[in-house]
This record gives structure tokens, C-alpha cells and sequence, in this order.
């Protein structure tokens, strides 16, 4: 058998474990999956725009032939409205949302963790202190509203405010990728926090990841490494040293694979694991 895992970000497949990501500027969509003895697929997802039903049917065709999950950095909520709908909890074996810090498995939940209770209160409100001390500084072109988003394994940052518009997500992504704002925040933090065990990670347009060392997407592995599967392929966009598809696309238990966008993922698919099986 074969156990795909969707992520918000990456598509895996297993046996060859198969994740699929897509970005809409680049939209990830990522979705990892672990296989027993068959493909896994791992599909990560990014916010910006739901999966088509192309696509949800192209998935449901490899779910007849492998285990799935999906495995995101946003919360549950978000993860299943760019999924098509709360029925995607039930489309994949596997839901790992906030890195597999909230992990559902056949629908059910099974496991929760908490970054407040992980690293104190007072550590907490220092960091976020801090960040929103960091943003009030920043001149950047515009500005909305929510810059600190509290997770339950994690706290998203948003320099330019997770209120903003499609348009102005898109065009702040362009001007980060010449100003460097995210990348000079996180070495900000980085440099007084370093006593924390935390780990900043860059992904989608607009904002990054605060997390405990370790709770990356990696995380994800323990929820699956138990179900006896041989082989994880991971598909993600953001594989590169610093983005957060990088730890589980370099990590020795899985097979990763760099993709652009859900038509990459689903080539792939098709050509190396459906054809094949």
C-alpha cells in the first residue's frame, strides 16, 4: 500500500513518496506523501488559489492507487478552503496542517501540539514584542492589518499585514524580491533570538514562519513513519536553503523533487508513478 500526504504547500508521492506543490507567483501547492511499498504523494498548497477540479479528480485517481496527504504551514481552516471545501479532510489518508502540528488522519484528529506551552509565555510575548517594534519601523509602500498571526505550532509574521489584497500581496512579493524585507527581518530575529531553539522560515508572497527547531514540515514524518511505509517523495517549490519546503526536501527520509507549479507535480505523477502502477 502506498500513503500519499498533502500539505498546503507540497505534493509526495512514496514508494516513492510523491509531494506536489504550486505557486501563483509561484503558488505552492505542496502534498507529501509517505508509501508503504507503493508511491506516497505529499501535496502542498499555497493560499492563493484553490485547487481546480481538475485537479481534484486527477488526485483522487492516484488516491485509487496510493496513500495521500497534504502537509501546509497554515492552519487547518486555510488549508481546506484552497483544498475545495471541509470534505477535503476526508479526500486524503493523511491532513497535516501547521507542519503536521494539527495532524488528521482518516478524517480523525491525531495529534495537536503548542508552541505557547513549548517555549513559556514570556519567551512568546518577548518575540512578538519585538516583531511588531520590527514592523512599525519598516517603510515598505503600504501596510495593512494582522502582521503577527498566532498558530497553534507556530506564529506567522507578515511584514506587509495578512489583510492585504490579492493585488497588493502580488505586488509586495515583487518588492521582496529586490528589497529583501523578509529575508533582513529574519536576520533580525535570528541574531536576538538565538538563544530561543527557533527557527524562521520563508514562504509564500507575504509573510514567514516562527517555529521550534524541528517543527519545520519535517515534523510531518513522525505521523507516518509508524504506519511502515518504505519510501516519501517530496514535491515543493520553496526547496531552497531557507524556504520552508527545504529541511523535509533535503531530509534523508524522503526523496524530494523541486517543482514550479501543479502542472509540474501532476507530470511527474503521471509519467514516473501512474504509468508504471
Amino acid at each position: 500500500t502506498a500513503l500519499p500526504i498533502c500539505a498546503e504547500s507540497t505534493w509526495r508521492v512514496g514508494s516513492q513518496f510523491c509531494s506536489y506543490l504550486t505557486s501563483t507567483e509561484r503558488s505552492r501547492l505542496r502534498d507529501w506523501w509517505l508509501e508503504r511499498k507503493n508511491p506516497h504523494f505529499n501535496f502542498d498548497r499555497t493560499r492563493l488559489q484553490p485547487i481546480t477540479p481538475e485537479m481534484k479528480e486527477f488526485m483522487a485517481s492516484v488516491r485509487s492507487r496510493y496513500a495521500i496527504g497534504l502537509v501546509g504551514g497554515s492552519d487547518l481552516s486555510k488549508i481546506l478552503e484552497q483544498m475545495g471545501g471541509e470534505d477535503a479532510i476526508h479526500a486524503y489518508d493523511y491532513v497535516f496542517a501547521e507542519n503536521g502540528l494539527v495532524a488528521y488522519k482518516n478524517g480523525q484528529l491525531l495529534a495537536i501540539e503548542n508552541i505557547k506551552k513549548f517555549i513559556g509565555e514570556e519567551k512568546l510575548k518577548r518575540l512578538i514584542n519585538f516583531c511588531l517594534k520590527y514592523i512599525a519601523d519598516l517603510d515598505i509602500p503600504i501596510k495593512r492589518g494582522t502582521f503577527v498571526e498566532f498558530r497553534n505550532g507556530m506564529i506567522n509574521v507578515s511584514p506587509i499585514g495578512r489583510n492585504c489584497s490579492q493585488e497588493e500581496r502580488v505586488a509586495f512579493f515583487e518588492y521582496d524580491k529586490a528589497a529583501k524585507i523578509r529575508a533582513k527581518f529574519v536576520s533580525a530575529l535570528e541574531r536576538e533570538f538565538a538563544d530561543f531553539g527557533l527557527k524562521f522560515s520563508i514562504g509564500g508572497q507575504i509573510s514567514f514562519d516562527v517555529f521550534p527547531v524541528g517543527w519545520d514540515k519535517t515534523y510531518c514524518l513522525r505521523h507516518v513513519e509508524k504506519d511502515g511505509f518504505d519510501v516519501v517523495h517530496f514535491f515543493g517549490d520553496k526547496t531552497f536553503e531557507g524556504g520552508n519546503d527545504y529541511e523535509i526536501f533535503a531530509d534523508s527520509r524522503t526523496v524530494g523533487h523541486s517543482v514550479r507549479n501543479p502542472d509540474d507535480t501532476r507530470r511527474i505523477l503521471e509519467e514516473e508513478f501512474m504509468q508504471s502502477s
